[in-house]
């Protein structure tokens, strides 16, 4: 092959010397290959601070780190930018991007204003046609065993559960894909890159489960004003699987919540779980309960744990064990 059909990209821009694709740094200038593309990214990240929109920031240093040799000045330079924009976007004091005038007088302030920002995200979702086409390949199958009602109902209650995932990510700046049905199975959402600490990882993975219980209340409110059994059992169904979520094993978003706990917040989370479990009787709790016991004696625990996390996912078994108990009738639309 001929210099000339070499990619700039493959030559360093300093010295000219030619670089296998996944090297960040020249071997013979030791000059940042990317150097160009940082440069760019920090003036993009300033100028999404300067706009005060924090997870833009977030999401530009994100890229950045990804074109760093991690053991560089720099990289834990941007590290840290990451970390306090993280917190600042989690606490709300960095602010939050300006909404378009439409969105304005439509929601008004306050609660309308974050309901009207969740609900556009949902059909940007649907916007995606792997996500509608894997969608309704889910649905398919539940339709042909117990009707449209419930199969549409159940992929949207999972659709729902998934973009809680996405509108965490994008809060934190981190890019995904789009939710991706697998029919008979349920979905998934891949991470283009990873979150910083355990806090992070935290509240992406419960994002989920907490959009997914919304989701379920919003089809047992629908049973009660429209008397339809199906969305009865959409609403049970949509509770348990968010419930089996929360078991703190593998990639499960359990695991991911039980992650940023100290042990002894692992044990109070447990004795929460046995607890519920004596109120409500849910059988799945004895699982749950089982891995959550296993995880506060073996699994390594977090020295300072995170109390938000701790508080949701307790809520989470609460709520979601609540759910799954509520009657459903046995024969109906």
């Amino acid at each position: 092959m001929s210099d000339s059909s070499i990619p700039d990209r493959r030559r360093c821009a300093s010295c000219g010397t030619e670089l296998a694709p996944a090297l960040l740094v020249c071997p013979s200038c030791h000059a940042l290959v990317h150097a160009a593309d940082l440069k760019r990214l920090a003036a993009d990240a300033q100028r999404a601070a300067d706009s005060g929109d924090a997870s833009a920031a977030l999401g530009a240093w994100r890229e950045a780190l990804a074109l760093l040799p991690p053991a560089t000045e720099q990289y834990r330079s941007i590290a840290a930018r990451v970390a306090e924009l993280s917190k600042q976007v989690e606490s709300g004091a960095a602010g939050a991007k300006q909404r378009s005038r439409w969105a304005k007088g439509a929601a008004g302030a306050g609660g309308a204003g974050i309901v009207l920002s969740k609900l556009k995200l949902l059909l940007l979702g649907l916007t995606k046609a792997s996500t509608l086409l894997s969608m309704l390949a889910f649905a398919g199958v539940y339709w042909a065993a117990w009707g449209w009602r419930f199969g549409v109902g159940i992929a949207l209650s999972i659709y729902v559960h998934e973009m809680g995932h996405v509108a965490a990510l994008r809060r934190y700046g981190i890019p995904a894909t789009a939710p991706m049905f697998i029919p008979g199975l349920g979905a998934l959402v891949r991470l283009k890159a990873y979150p910083m600490d355990p806090r992070e990882d935290a509240r992406i993975g419960l994002a989920g489960p907490i959009w997914g219980f919304g989701a379920a209340v919003a089809a047992y409110l629908l049973f009660l004003a429209t008397g339809w059994g199906s969305l009865a059992a959409i609403a049970q169904l949509g509770a348990w699987i968010n419930l089996f979520n929360l078991i703190p094993v593998w990639q499960l978003d359990g695991a991911r919540g039980f992650h940023a706990l100290d042990r002894r917040q692992r044990w109070i989370a447990t004795g929460a779980i046995a607890l519920t479990w004596i109120v409500t009787r849910e059988n799945l709790l004895l699982l749950v309960g089982l891995v959550a016991a296993a995880m506060a004696v073996f699994g390594r625990a977090e020295e300072e744990g995170d109390s938000r996390a701790a508080i949701e996912y307790v809520g989470l078994i609460v709520a979601l064990s609540a759910l799954t108990r509520l009657p459903v009738p046995v024969a109906g639309p």
